[in-house]
C-alpha cells in the first residue's frame, strides 16, 4: 500500500461529452489559447518596452499577464491534444510538476488581484500619498514576494500529492493535474490531504477576496462623496468591469472548493466546466478589462498600429516603384 505502482495519468477532461462535442470543445480550447496568448502577450509586450508605461498599475498587470500565460502554456495544449489527438497521457512525474505550477500560479494570480485592488484603493482614497506610497519599486518587491510566497504553496501541494500511493486508476476527471481530482485516485484514503488542501485553498483566496470587498466599499463610497455624478457613473462602470473578472475567478472557484468536501454537485461535466469557467476564461478577459479599457493602452496600441500600417505601405510602394523600374525598358 506504500508503493506507487502507477506510472502515467491519463486526462479526461470532460469524462461524459459524447462524440459529437468533441471538436467543438477542443476548438472552444484551441480559441481560447489562443485568445490568451495574443491578449497577455500583447500587454505583456506593451508594458515592457513602452517607457511610458513602466507605472505601479502595468508592473502588478504584467505580472497577472505573465502568469496567465504560463498557466495556459503549461495546461492548455496538452487537453487540447487530447481531444485531436487522443494523446491525454501524462508521466507521473509530468503530472506532479503540472500540479506545482496550477496551484502555484492559482494561488499567485488571487494575491495579484488584492494587489491590484490595494493600488486602485490608495490611488484613490490616498491620491496625494500615491507617488510616495506605491513606487515601482515598492511593486516590484510585492511581487516578487507573491512569486516566491506562492511557490512554496504550489510546491508544498505538489509534495503532499506526490507522497500518496497510486495504484489503481489513473484516469484524472479533469482538463489538468490539480490535487483533488488526482488525490481521490491514491490506494488510501486521502481525506487528510485534500482537508488540508481545501484549508490551505481557502485562506489563499478568501484573504484577498474579503480585502477586495472591502477595498471597493470604500472606494465607491469615496467616489460618491466626492465625485460629481457623472463622473460617478463612469468609475462606477469601470469598478464593475473589475467585479465582473472578480466574479469570475472567485465565485466559481469556491463552489468547486465546496463541492470537493460535500460532493452538492454529482454530474462530474458540469465539474469540470467550472473549472474551466475559473481557471481560463479570466485569463484572456483581464487583460481586456484592466488593459485595453484604459486610455493610455489603446493609445499605445493605436500608435503601433499606424507604424506597422505606414511601414508596410512603405514597402507596397517601394516594391510597387522597383516593378515599375524593372518593366522599364
Amino acid at each position: 500500500m506504500n508503493q506507487t505502482e502507477v506510472f502515467e495519468f491519463v486526462l479526461l477532461g470532460f469524462p461524459g461529452l459524447s462524440e459529437n462535442f468533441r471538436m467543438a470543445v477542443s476548438m472552444s480550447f484551441f480559441m481560447i489559447y489562443i485568445m490568451a496568448l495574443f491578449s497577455n502577450g500583447m500587454v505583456l509586450g506593451l508594458i515592457i518596452l513602452c517607457q511610458h508605461l513602466h507605472q505601479p498599475m502595468y508592473v502588478i498587470i504584467g505580472n497577472l499577464a505573465l502568469s496567465d500565460l504560463i498557466f495556459d502554456t503549461l495546461t492548455l495544449p496538452k487537453i487540447i491534444a487530447k481531444y485531436w489527438f487522443g494523446d491525454g497521457s501524462l508521466s507521473f512525474v509530468a503530472c506532479f510538476f503540472q500540479m506545482f505550477f496550477v496551484h502555484n500560479l492559482g494561488s499567485l494570480d488571487s494575491l495579484i488581484i488584492m494587489l491590484m485592488a490595494a493600488d486602485r484603493f490608495v490611488a484613490i482614497c490616498r491620491p496625494l500619498h500615491y507617488c510616495s506610497i506605491v513606487t515601482n519599486k515598492v511593486v516590484s518587491m510585492f511581487c516578487f514576494a507573491l512569486w516566491v510566497i506562492t511557490s512554496f504553496i504550489g510546491l508544498a501541494i505538489a509534495i503532499m500529492g506526490a507522497q500518496l500511493p497510486y495504484c489503481g486508476p489513473n484516469k484524472i476527471k479533469n482538463c489538468f493535474c490539480s490535487l483533488t481530482p488526482v488525490s481521490v485516485l491514491s490506494c488510501v484514503d486521502s481525506i487528510y490531504t485534500r482537508r488540508t488542501v481545501f484549508t490551505i485553498a481557502l485562506a489563499v483566496h478568501l484573504f484577498p477576496l474579503s480585502f477586495i470587498i472591502f477595498s471597493y466599499i470604500f472606494i465607491i463610497r469615496k467616489i460618491y462623496l466626492m465625485a460629481r455624478l457623472e463622473n460617478w457613473h463612469k468609475v462606477f462602470y469601470t469598478c464593475t468591469t473589475h467585479w465582473f473578472v472578480i466574479f469570475l475567478y472567485f465565485v466559481p472557484r469556491l463552489v468547486v472548493y465546496t463541492y470537493n468536501q460535500y460532493q452538492i454537485i454529482s454530474n462530474a461535466d458540469v465539474h469540470v466546466l467550472l473549472i474551466c469557467v475559473y481557471t481560463f476564461v479570466p485569463h484572456f478577459t483581464s487583460p481586456i478589462i484592466y488593459c485595453l479599457r484604459t486610455k493610455e493602452i489603446r493609445n499605445t496600441l493605436k500608435k503601433v498600429f499606424q507604424k506597422i500600417l505606414s511601414r508596410s505601405r512603405h514597402v507596397v510602394k517601394g516594391q510597387f516603384l522597383i516593378t515599375n523600374l524593372a518593366r522599364e525598358p
